[in-house]
């Protein structure tokens, strides 16, 4: 089964980085998986007005409202299949501030039906969100969120734009440092910035050799059919 990173960018795929293909060319049967350790230089949000979006989003590890610099943090990229037969990727991270970690979870999954990546915020993938991936001139990867939705029980809805954010996400490989970089940004068209990080880590690739050696915190409380 492919990456679902090659699945959505097809050829273009080849024009990353090298280091960046390693890191997103793995899929469940590869049978491993991509640990970055690192720090944040800063990781911020917006305006006072922005935080009860935040504190919400602590509810389901989405958002959280702290900020501060050279935050310690981890993120746990875990390949398998989940039970709709979905190849799927984890992006797990854990923000250590000095009172607390917080956490950022979410799920990817390449959707045929939409012809691009979706992205289930959070542990119970209530919220699925296109994701438009692209390749930049120096090799980076880029993700771009679109249209949002919300899936609970039999409720279905477009999520609304003006209680939620735009994110944009580069994730690019310096050769003079031999570290990976990530930079993030999440906008609301109305309130404006929301919150974002920017840091640089290491990536260790650890062997999966069954999909019982995945952490069960990595992976979602529940998990939604609905793309």
């Amino acid at each position: 089964m492919s990456s679902i990173y090659k699945q959505a960018l097809g050829d273009a795929f080849t024009r990353l980085h090298p280091k960046i293909q390693q890191r997103f060319g793995f899929s469940s049967t590869d049978k491993i998986a991509a640990i970055g350790r690192g720090v944040m230089s800063r990781v911020w949000y917006g305006k006072p007005y922005v935080l009860p979006f935040l504190y919400i989003g602590t509810w389901r590890n989405i958002m959280f409202p702290q900020q501060g610099e050279h935050i310690p943090f981890t993120i746990e990229n875990y390949a398998y299949v989940d039970q709709f037969g979905r190849e799927t990727v984890t992006w797990v991270r854990k923000y250590r501030f000095p009172d607390t970690i917080r956490h950022f979870d979410a799920t990817m999954v390449y959707s045929r039906e939409r012809g691009k990546i979706v992205d289930y915020l959070g542990t119970h993938q209530h919220l699925a969100v296109d994701i438009t991936v692209s390749v930049a001139d120096n090799g980076s990867l880029q993700l771009r969120s679109g249209e949002q939705r919300f899936y609970e029980g039999p409720l279905s809805f477009r999520f609304p734009m003006l209680f939620s954010g735009y994110a944009s996400v580069t994730e690019w490989y310096d050769d003079q440092t031999d570290q990976f970089a990530i930079s993030v940004t999440v906008t609301n068209p109305v309130w404006g910035p929301l919150f974002g990080y920017e840091g640089r880590f290491s990536v260790d690739y650890i062997p999966v050799d069954h999909p019982d050696r995945i952490p069960a915190d990595v992976r979602p409380v529940r998990e939604e059919r609905r793309e």
